[in-house]
C-alpha cells in the first residue's frame, strides 16, 4: 500500500451502560445517522429480552454479550488464487473483525425475521443467540463448516 493506514477512530461509550461495545453495535444498527432511534431500538430490545428471560440471573446486557459471543466465528475462508486455481483458504479472524462480523450478523438476521418492530426482532435474535440457535448462530456454524471442509488448503495461508 502506498498510503499509511488510517488511524482507528475513538468510539465513545454509550450513555446508559457506559460500554464502548454497545455504541459500536448501535452504530451498525443505525440507518441514515439516526443514532437516537438506533439507541431506542437497542434499549427497547434489551427490555424485551429481560421480560422474555425473567428467571435468568444475568442482566439483559450480559445476555446480549453472551449472545454476541455465541454468534462470533473464530475462522473464515478467504479466496486465494494460486496457479490459475482459486482456493478457499481458512484463516483466523482478527479480534476487531470478529466483533464486527458478529454484530453485523446479529443485526442482519434480526432484520430478516418476521416481527412487529425492530426491537422485537432484535430481542428475539438476541435470545436465540443466547440459546445457541437462530439465524446468526447458524451462519457462524456454516462459516466454521466451510473452513473445516477446506482445511486441506490451510498451507496456502498468507
Amino acid at each position: 500500500m502506498r498510503k499509511a493506514t488510517p488511524k482507528k477512530r475513538v468510539v465513545l461509550p454509550d450513555p446508559v451502560f457506559n460500554e464502548v461495545k454497545v455504541t459500536k453495535f448501535v452504530n451498525h444498527l443505525m440507518y441514515d445517522g439516526k443514532k437516537s432511534i438506533a439507541f431506542d431500538i437497542f434499549y427497547g430490545a434489551l427490555e424485551i429480552v429481560k421480560t422474555k428471560l425473567p428467571n435468568e440471573e444475568k442482566s439483559a446486557l450480559e445476555i446480549w454479550k453472551k449472545s454476541l459471543e455465541n454468534v462470533t466465528p473464530q475462522v473464515e475462508v478467504k479466496s486465494r488464487r494460486i496457479g490459475g486455481a482459486t482456493f478457499q483458504v481458512p484463516t483466523e479472524i482478527r479480534p476487531d473483525r470478529k466483533e464486527s462480523i458478529s454484530m453485523k450478523n446479529l443485526i442482519l438476521y434480526a432484520r430478516k425475521r418476521a416481527g412487529r418492530s425492530m426491537a422485537d426482532k432484535l430481542a428475539a435474535e438476541i435470545v436465540d443467540g443466547f440459546n445457541n440457535q437462530g439465524g446468526a448462530f447458524k451462519r457462524k456454524e456454516e462459516i466454521h463448516r466451510m473452513a473445516e471442509a477446506n482445511r486441506a488448503f490451510a498451507h496456502f495461508r498468507f
